[in-house]
């Protein structure tokens, strides 16, 4: 592999031989120069991964360098030398835009760490821009998995609203997906490439909550050593997502009411108050208004929130959507688990399309998750699901005539119910039945004949 390019700039010979010596030695390619004009030619005409650069040199000195290389573009990673350097020079060299700041003599050790440290501090930097990509086409609302009528219609509704920095108020049951809108939202708006930060009301314990999100000033209260930063501030150029925002307590209704008329927060023990420019979206699986109406959550604050509205079905709602779900998630924990499951019977996707689905999106994921892995052949059939999926959508409601007391005749009624639900949900295939029913095939037989059953 073509090692790193390292452009030497000092206007000492020695100086340069001995660091193209030690660089080369730890496969690095080097060109030296010996003062700043020389290296803004070989900048122009080639691409160098780092630029170890004297402060002092005649003419153009180091920190004029650095200058007009940032002014011009470059990007490779800058770090400087100097024997005659001090504090105020290393903080200005960081200012302007060098990594670093070495001071000389070093040892070859020193300056082979200061480089490694540089391009692992490169690794990350391109790592979290590649993630950044990754998350924002992960999030864009046209790969949320859905085809049904109300969730185009919310897809629709995030194209036109995403561009606003108008207050969303997404509600909608656990495991519906709120994060995950709130997210499309975000990454297809104009703020995509600042924060996105998730908080949820909830968790977070209410004697921490303020600081959490407004942040404090040191000596607050006992344990405020540091001054510390909230999460507004964090977010600040991006977006908030509150979710669960009706547990909130109402003395945070109030300071969350403040963020929203005024763009500013006051961290805990301040007295001056901050700007902040974030776009706040809230969610909440409770009825916030009949939360308004119990005391529990302030009228205002829920007008405030609650103006650009997007209610979320449950997947009971939009059956239509399971069968796209679970092949994205058979495809996806094949690829996360290392299996090579193909698709899902017809009998075991009946099961899941009748299946009331409380848990909603997240519930079938976790389930296609376990039946991934439990999964012994190619596809995944009724014995992979859980046996409260199995139960739940088989067990059959059967009536009892009033004046009636028969255990035998209750009894009967149930074994025939059974029967006829577990023949449909195999599709007449009397193994399957027989198994889903635990009973013998032979007995399946005799009882299907008892019944007149076809």
């Amino acid at each position: 592999m073509e090692g790193k390019k390292i452009l030497i700039v000092d206007d000492e010979e020695g100086m340069r031989h001995m660091l193209s010596i030690i660089l080369k030695k730890e496969g690095y390619e080097t060109t030296s120069v010996s003062n700043g004009n020389e290296a803004l030619t070989a900048a122009e005409k080639d691409d160098y991964d780092f630029i170890l650069c004297d402060i002092r040199m005649p003419g153009m000195d180091g920190l004029t360098l650095l200058q007009e290389l940032k002014k011009r573009g470059c990007n490779s990673t800058i770090i400087m030398m100097s024997a005659y350097g001090t504090m105020d020079t290393a903080i200005e060299a960081m200012k302007i835009g060098a990594y670093d700041y070495i001071s000389k003599p070093f040892k070859s050790d020193e300056i082979i760490l200061t480089i490694k440290k540089a391009e692992e501090r490169e690794r990350l930097r391109k790592e979290n821009i590649f993630l950044k990509k990754e998350v924002e086409g992960r999030y864009k609302f046209s790969n949320i998995i859905a085809k049904s009528k109300n969730m185009l219609e919310i897809f629709e509704t995030i194209s036109k609203i995403a561009s606003y920095k108008s207050t969303v108020l997404i509600i909608g049951e656990s495991g519906t997906g709120k994060e995950l809108i709130a997210k499309a939202i975000h990454y297809n708006s104009p703020r995509k490439n600042k924060a996105f930060i998730p908080i949820n009301c909830g968790a977070i314990p209410e004697n921490l909550l303020e600081s959490e999100l407004f942040g404090h000033v040191r000596g607050a209260f006992t344990d405020a050593i540091f001054t510390k930063k909230g999460l507004f501030e964090e977010a600040d150029g991006g977006t908030i997502f509150l979710d669960e925002v009706s547990d909130l307590p109402l003395s945070l209704q109030v300071k969350l009411l403040r963020v929203l008329q005024e763009d500013e927060i006051r961290r805990v023990g301040d007295t001056k108050p901050i700007k902040v420019d974030v776009r706040i979206i809230a969610a909440s699986a409770r009825d916030l208004v009949g939360e308004v109406k119990m005391g529990r959550f302030r009228e205002d604050l829920f007008y405030r929130l609650n103006v650009l509205n997007i209610h979320l079905p449950p997947l009971r709602e939009r059956k239509e959507d399971i069968p796209l779900l679970v092949n994205h998630f058979i495809e996806k924990f094949n690829k996360k688990i290392g299996r090579n499951i193909k698709g899902i019977t017809s009998d075991a996707m009946k099961m899941l399309m009748d299946y009331e689905w409380k848990g909603n999106v997240r519930e079938l994921e976790n389930v296609i998750e376990r039946a991934v892995i439990l999964a012994d052949g190619e596809c995944i059939s009724t014995e992979h699901l859980p046996e409260g999926i199995i139960k739940a959508v088989t067990e059959p409601v059967v009536s009892i005539t009033e004046g009636e007391f028969s255990i035998k005749k209750a009894s009967s009624a149930l074994e025939k119910e059974l029967i006829k639900r577990a023949l449909k949900y195999t599709g007449g295939n009397r193994t399957k039945a027989a198994r889903l029913l635990e009973i013998s095939h032979k007995a399946l037989l005799y009882k299907m004949q008892e019944y007149g059953i076809e």
